[in-house]
């Protein structure tokens, strides 16, 4: 006899999550929203064009365009930082995998998530297709990462730990939000999109065993199928309306059935969680940012030649140690995600930047040996508050003796330390630059810092 499968309790304060963002996306108006929403999508949009522009020649980027101009003529939306064109749903892929390739994207750690490719990638593709007007960017942008950020961080690290990446897992949802919400679908066609959506949830943190590029795509596979959920929500295929909190839903399929169930829905229409996300200053895995912030304080306070150097410990939660104390750098993701690789380039040359990367210093003997005396282990006090706060800590002996210590509970971007508006600028001008050009970047740069409900909206999509 079949022992009768339990039907899980979803608590009271997550009964109609899915419901409640369906009627939330679809009834959100941009010229009801508090400016520092608005501004906030400002700065979330410049950081994903300066992701996408600067990702656009990767290589991981190159070959998903090279495939789907080999089959797609049409033009409805621009491949970002480049002169081809695709069809909507193909330029959101190339253009989420462009805006991975860096792993330069912005995030939010709560959720150990990357909103901008996704969302982003989708909105700006549909948008150019449909004509959109700017408050219709502004309103679809906002609720596109409301989803994405709360679906993320109501279930982090639960999925992470089960081997999911959040990133595209949660992202498809927060696509397939903003682009019913862009297309003007109402409440049950949203929620139909946001149940299809479930069905195209997915993206594996394999890649952290061996660097494989699988990684970069999975924005852009997000993007991609956020729009083709929303489509064909549109055209009337149904969804699950309790994709998230339901007996088979997303929590339950994904986390095990373990969340912060409140998250999904709390504050909603009030608290923007667009106005939560962080910036990166380095191109590299975000658990480990506080320990180079940590590493480059102790080098500007007490200067050291990296052949003084005895050993190092680098010290962070359990989520951000495991998987990211390996001493390998065969590739270019490999590198990235490596503390011990990263944190040895910030202290051989004060900073690290996508030229740090490069394999001649990779080789290099003195950081090679620096990178094998890097040990990485889960301090208590980083673990104990983790994920409200992504902190790190830094010890470097020296050979004569001395200990050197600093420990930083917020990495450069987001919480007490934001990136500034004049530090996003820049990171977008030092980076698309030599893609685009120094005229064309200033021009972007004073549209997307002044776009307001009616503002033009057609210069985000010329790139030839």
């Amino acid at each position: 006899m079949n022992t009768p499968a339990i039907t899980p309790a979803v608590p009271e304060v997550a009964r109609d999550a899915s419901r409640k963002l369906a009627r939330y996306v679809a009834g959100l108006d941009a010229r009801q929203l508090p400016e520092a929403a608005v501004h906030a999508f400002r700065r979330a949009l410049l950081d994903y064009l300066t992701c996408a522009v600067a990702g656009s020649g990767t290589d991981a980027a190159r070959m998903v365009l090279d495939y789907l101009q080999s089959w797609d003529q049409s033009s409805e939306a621009a491949v970002i930082g480049t002169k081809h064109r695709l069809a909507a749903q193909n330029a959101a892929f190339v253009n989420g995998a462009a805006t991975h390739g860096l792993d330069f994207d912005d995030g939010m750690t709560r959720g150990s998530v990357h909103p901008g490719g996704s969302v982003f990638s989708a909105l700006l593709a549909m948008a150019e297709k449909l004509g959109s007007p700017a408050e219709d960017l502004i309103a679809a942008g906002v609720a596109g990462y409301d989803v994405t950020l709360r679906i993320a961080a109501s279930v982090h690290p639960h999925t992470s730990r089960r081997g999911f990446h959040n990133t595209p897992t949660a992202g498809v949802f927060g696509a397939a939000a903003a682009v019913a919400r862009l297309m003007h679908l109402d409440a049950d066609q949203t929620l139909n999109a946001l149940g299809l959506a479930g069905s195209f949830s997915g993206g594996l943190r394999a890649y952290l065993q061996d660097g494989a590029e699988v990684k970069r795509i999975h924005p852009g596979k997000a993007a991609r199928d956020g729009i083709v959920s929303a489509e064909l929500a549109k055209r009337g295929l149904t969804g699950p309306g309790e994709v998230i909190e339901g007996r088979y839903g997303f929590i339950q399929a994904a986390a095990g059935g373990n969340a912060e169930w409140a998250l999904l829905t709390e504050a909603l229409g009030e608290r923007f969680e667009i106005c939560n996300a962080y910036f990166k200053p380095y191109p590299a895995c975000r658990h480990f940012h506080a320990s180079l912030d940590a590493v480059r304080t102790i080098g500007l306070r007490t200067p050291f030649k990296i052949d003084d150097v005895a050993s190092v410990r680098i010290g962070m939660y359990e989520a951000g140690a495991a998987g990211h104390d390996q001493k390998t750098a065969e590739n270019l993701l490999d590198a990235q995600m490596s503390a011990p690789v990263t944190t040895a380039l910030a202290m051989a040359f004060g900073n690290v930047t996508v030229p740090s990367f490069d394999r001649a210093n990779l080789d290099r003997p003195d950081i090679r040996r620096l990178i094998d005396v890097t040990e990485v282990y889960v301090d208590e006090e980083c673990e104990r508050i983790y994920p409200g706060r992504r902190s790190g800590v830094a010890r470097i002996e020296l050979r004569d003796g001395r200990v050197l210590e600093e420990r930083v509970l917020d990495p450069k971007g987001e919480g007490e330390n934001p990136m500034t508006d004049d530090d996003l600028s820049t990171k977008f001008a030092s980076n698309c630059a030599a893609v685009i050009g120094e005229e064309r970047t200033r021009s972007l740069l004073q549209l997307v810092m002044a776009l307001k409900p009616g503002s033009a909206v057609d210069g985000l999509y010329r790139w030839s």
